[in-house]
């Protein structure tokens, strides 16, 4: 019963541990998520800043999983280089091990203390405030889990089945070290692991080299989680999380054998024997840092072997070319042959929106939120394209051609938007509803419907031919749009007036599927001004000019 109560204890303990990390976290993520990203983004320069960008990125969040699994997102979006990626994901674990060796300072006695600051900072009203307040109160409650690892472990110092299953891993190091990483891996935390050992060696019951390959085995551990959540990443994304698996198991492999001598050299220094765990996990990923730094083009190439791209499918870019960007006028046309692709999705989404509306036919709307996925991906794609692009020195008509390309996608990719949260569910609410617009009603919005389809193959027609004429002919029909839908949202409100039950009941679907409509027009017009103001045909304001 006794032997019961201490793991519930032990278990307890580090149940919070793991929820204080999970707190700091997400409390980080709150206030300061968007400049960590940033700063992440921003911060992968060179070696040396990628280094500190890992090592604040993980101090901040408390979770190197949290930092590889950003870095690998970046990755995927060409966002970081592969070699920078892998030099931050160093960082990244020393800064948690520099997280585990301040925990283990023995400040718990301040958790009380934090945790009221945690909670009088989250009850106030802005997500800054509610966010520092949460991580403040993660810490205090893994300050306050270090006190009670403490305790329940100061039972196992009269363990004899404890003593007795520390000496068969104190005789089987690699034992120990499978042992210690499936912990560090079903806890997805490879500091909540290094604190338990921390708590174990204090009642002086494991030896300092079994402390070493135990503080290895954590290391090990904590790779995994990253590499099991890209599982289904593309292969940038995959290279980062293998790479970090493979750089912590090589350093084990090789620390290993010297666990002895490596707790012995730590002895030799001025350090609390009692603080063994955390020095050898300090110790670990500096020395892994100083190896594979230099390391890091090397392994980047290991990598791109060992995880080679996926061939491109039906979903991924197929004109953006790498090479290219050596020659700006032949990757604009790759751009532009791109962004028309995601025109052709648009219209494919529009049409099916229409056949659906028109035949009350749910069938329809069944690919409409894969497409618009894939839209999104691509004017990705094409944006971070054209950026890399603007750093090889484009001539300044190139420079105004790549700005419209990557203003024409984000239109594209607003109006994916438009028809899968607002038309796509209007149509839904039609046809499950069963609804029926009035005769006049329907013939309107059908009508709206063919003429945004027809505006926007010749949206694409001007972005490919840049003639002034198509352009100021799509602009005029945005003002016919825009007149059109304000009579047909009168003519709605007569029907109203007149108390024809068929208006009445589709009143608010009219109304929205109205404006849906026109703000497709009016994105797709964009593509229009920028020619129409190098020919000098277009004016900065509508507004009569005062007599």
């Amino acid at each position: 019963m006794e032997s019961m109560i201490v793991m519930i204890n032990l278990l307890g303990a580090v149940a919070l541990l793991l929820f204080g990390l999970a707190q700091v976290k997400d409390g980080a993520t709150r206030t300061l998520g968007g400049r960590l990203r940033k700063s992440l983004t921003l911060g992968t320069g060179g070696p040396m800043r990628a280094f500190v960008s890992g090592f604040l990125a993980t101090l901040a969040l408390q979770s190197s999983t949290a930092t590889a699994l950003m870095t690998a997102s970046f990755v995927e979006k060409n966002l970081i280089r592969s070699r920078m990626a892998q030099i931050v994901l160093l960082g990244a674990n020393v800064g948690t091990a520099v997280t585990a060796w301040i925990v283990a300072t023995g400040i718990e006695w301040v958790a009380p203390l934090v945790i009221l600051a945690g909670v009088i900072l989250y009850r106030g009203a802005s997500t800054w405030r509610q966010g520092a307040g949460g991580a403040l109160v993660g810490i205090g409650l893994m300050l306050l889990s270090l006190h009670l690892l403490s305790q329940a472990t100061e039972p196992m110092r009269q363990s004899q089945a404890l003593a007795a299953f520390l000496t068969l891993l104190d005789g089987a190091w690699p034992v120990a070290l499978a042992f210690s990483t499936v912990l560090a891996f079903l806890s997805s935390s490879s500091l909540a692991v290094v604190v338990l050992i921390l708590s174990l060696a204090s009642t002086g019951i494991v030896s300092p080299g079994l402390t070493v390959v135990l503080v290895l085995g954590a290391n090990l551990g904590g790779a995994i989680p990253p590499v099991i959540a890209t599982l289904k990443a593309p292969a940038p994304a995959r290279r980062v999380t293998i790479a970090n698996l493979f750089v912590r198991a090589v350093g084990c492999l090789i620390a290993l054998p010297f666990a002895g001598l490596a707790a012995d050299a730590l002895a030799m220094l001025p350090l609390p024997p009692s603080k063994l765990p955390v020095d050898a996990h300090l110790a670990f990923n500096l020395m892994v840092a100083a190896v594979f730094w230099p390391l890091s083009p090397l392994l980047a190439r290991l990598m791109e072997k060992l995880v080679p791209d996926e061939p491109r499918g039906e979903t991924g870019p197929r004109y953006l070319d790498e090479a290219a960007l050596a020659t700006p006028v032949v990757a604009l046309a790759g751009a532009t042959r791109e962004v028309l692709r995601v025109g052709d999705l648009i219209e494919a989404m529009l049409i099916r929106t229409m056949k659906a509306f028109e035949e009350n036919n749910l069938a329809e709307l069944d690919r409409i939120g894969a497409i618009e996925k894939q839209v999104d991906e691509l004017q990705q794609a094409i944006k971070v394209y054209l950026s890399r692009l603007g750093n090889k020195g484009l001539s300044e008509d190139n420079a105004a051609r790549s700005i419209v390309i990557i203003d024409y996608a984000i239109n594209l990719e607003h109006i994916g938007d438009i028809i899968e949260k607002g038309l796509q569910e209007q149509v839904r609410k039609k046809v499950l509803n069963g609804l029926r617009f009035s005769t006049d009603g329907y013939e309107e919005l059908s009508g709206l419907f063919h003429l945004t389809i027809e505006n926007l193959r010749i949206a694409q027609t001007i972005l490919v031919s840049r003639d002034a004429s198509l352009a100021r002919q799509l602009v005029e029909v945005k003002v016919s749009v825009r007149h059109m839908e304000k009579q047909s949202a009168e003519r709605h409100l007569a029907r109203l007036r007149d108390g024809r039950l068929d208006s009445l009941q589709t009143s608010s679907l009219h109304l929205d599927m109205l404006r849906d409509l026109k703000r497709i027009t009016a994105h797709l017009v964009s593509v229009a001004y920028p020619i129409l103001d190098e020919s000098g045909l277009l004016v900065e304001s509508r507004l009569r000019e005062a007599e």
